[in-house]
């Protein structure tokens, strides 16, 4: 048996010579296995990693085709773009006869493997996922597609496996928006972003350096923080402005930490945009709803879902070839609002 090759209870009978219905039994705890018996299948299949597929069983059994249901796994409901997202997939789903079963990670890995499993467990026929924060383990996306379920990511992509993926223009995006900052006068520019484990926070980053160098800005590592919410701004903030030198904008890695740093710079005393400038990345409802209102970046996250639930879609129809991977890139656009000049 090849190494990476999902191991199935044919393997298992083969492998300790009893019959595939023995082993089936076995795993299902059948009192017509002798517990010795049970146990020593069972055993060989946890050291195995093999997965049981319930739902592939019951199908056979039944004869009934398997539903068109997308698994798809969010990182948090309550952030907007997420949300965004969410919608797209699922209208793009619902128009090629598909439904949805949307599961959130919390941004732990733990969960994020766990759902994983389930999905797999219970036969959908592909999964949608963007990685939690703390992932740093691929085992269970490989598990995906080494069992033949297609897999798509989308937003935070994994760069350990070859999968198929949507993503937006995060470099651009960031470029464009710290060029405009320099454009209106800005020069001492802080950057507020999140995990450099994230390639879309590698991105952003290397937007925001980027067009620092280009205009010959030279960087302070001072003001480039690990702050990606809007209770770590409100927290962070005020030490940054109690400095001898302060920024005089900030872009940041997304609306809510621009948020905190509008408010936190506001009671404070400065004038926004007159002192100081603050860009956001999403453009979601509380972009419109501070004052001023956010200049930020538009992510366009219903387009996102609908093109991965596009690619997904075309590998389970077999529109596309399951090993083949897909990347899409969809254009951000600068939102100009009342946070810069």
């Amino acid at each position: 048996m090849k190494q990476n090759t999902p191991i199935t209870m044919k393997d298992i009978a083969r492998e300790l010579g009893v019959s595939v219905a023995t082993v089936s039994r076995a795993l299902k705890d059948s009192p017509r296995i002798s517990a010795e018996q049970r146990e020593r299948i069972k055993a060989y299949a946890r050291e195995h990693n093999f997965i049981p597929n319930f739902l592939a069983e019951s199908l056979r059994n039944s004869h009934v085709h398997p539903q068109r249901i997308i698994g798809v796994i969010v990182p948090e409901f309550a952030h907007f773009y997420f949300s965004s997202v969410l919608s797209g997939i699922e209208e793009e789903a619902a128009a090629r006869g598909y439904s949805v079963l949307v599961a959130q990670s919390n941004e732990r890995y733990d969960r994020e493997a766990r759902i994983c499993r389930s999905f797999f467990e219970h036969k959908v026929c592909g999964v949608i996922v963007s990685q939690a924060k703390d992932t740093q383990q691929y085992g269970h996306f490989q598990m995906l597609i080494d069992r033949g379920v297609p897999l798509v990511f989308y937003d935070r992509i994994c760069t350990g496996v070859d999968a198929s993926r949507v993503v937006v223009d995060d470099y651009t995006g960031a470029f464009n928006a710290v060029k405009h900052l320099i454009a209106t006068g800005c020069r001492r520019i802080a950057f507020y972003g999140s995990s450099m484990k994230l390639e879309i926070s590698k991105n952003r980053f290397n937007g925001y350096r980027d067009a620092l160098l280009q205009a010959g800005l030279t960087p302070n590592p001072d003001w480039e923080i690990f702050c990606d919410n809007r209770m770590y701004a409100e927290s962070m903030t005020p030490e940054l402005l109690q400095r001898e030198e302060i920024p005089d904008a900030f872009f940041t890695v997304n609306d809510d930490t621009a948020i905190g740093i509008l408010h936190t710079v506001k009671r404070m005393g400065y004038r926004v945009p007159e002192d100081i400038c603050v860009c956001g990345f999403g453009n979601g409802p509380r972009a419109v709803s501070c004052a001023p209102m956010l200049t930020t970046v538009e992510q366009r996250g219903e387009q996102v879902g609908e093109e991965a639930a596009n690619i997904l879609i075309n590998k389970v129809e077999g529109i596309t070839p399951l090993d083949k991977v897909e990347k899409r890139v969809v254009r951000t656009r600068l939102i100009i609002r009342g946070t810069t000049r």
